[in-house]
């Protein structure tokens, strides 16, 4: 994608390409004109992914993906410009109301998977920010895109998560890929995990204990 002038777009653009971000010194409304564009360029994006794991049953979920881009935008821009947001940041940071399910998980951690890395920035600022809270609070219920990030993920029914085969393979993926000890320690993860290695489990990861209980 080349440049569009639109501080939003060309963010997003510019993250995804070289894993930079532009901070402007002014927050930016996003029109819907963007939002759309922004929902076309991600579906193509998806597209892509979609490749790696050959699924004809996801498709990107425009909604989840455009609101992860502006959840990041924001955030991003909110590390810097803090004078009077505190009063906005429900609506610039607003909760996505639509079901979780694998399209739009995938389609939501196109942005989301680069979240982590802002929220870390932010609590090295300052631990008692209120936007970490509102930010730990989506990674908590877009937890693939925040894995190898420390959350509390004690209520989640990992049989139940974990039921679709290609989410639970990508999930198990970018466990192995992040080495996000946390995760593979959890029992019926770890049982996974071993299960795919098969008698290459040191070849994979040596260093991950085998959980019994």
């Amino acid at each position: 994608m080349t440049e569009t002038k639109s501080p939003f777009l060309d963010t997003i653009f510019l993250l995804r390409k070289s894993g930079c971000i532009t901070v402007f010194s002014t927050l930016h409304e996003i029109s819907k004109k963007e939002e759309q564009e922004a929902g076309d360029y991600f579906e193509a994006e998806l597209e892509k992914e979609r490749l790696e794991f050959l699924s004809t049953e996801i498709h990107c979920h425009k909604e989840a993906a455009v609101w992860a881009a502006k959840v990041l935008y924001y955030s991003a821009q909110l590390y810097l410009i803090r004078e009077n947001t505190a009063k906005d940041l429900d609506k610039l940071i607003p909760k996505l109301k639509i079901p979780s399910d694998t399209s739009s998980i995938l389609s939501a951690d196109l942005s989301l998977r680069f979240l982590p890395q802002i929220i870390t920035l932010m609590q090295t600022a300052d631990p008692y920010d209120p936007l970490v809270k509102i930010l730990e609070d989506i990674l908590t219920q877009f937890h693939y895109s925040g894995i190898g990030y420390h959350l509390n993920l004690e209520k989640v029914n990992w049989e139940k998560e974990l039921e679709d085969k290609i989410y639970r393979k990508l999930y198990l993926e970018r466990i192995v890929e992040k080495k996000a000890y946390a995760l593979a320690e959890i029992p019926y993860i770890n049982q996974l995990l071993l299960a795919d290695f098969g008698l290459y489990k040191d070849t994979y990861w040596r260093e991950l204990k085998i959980i019994t209980e």
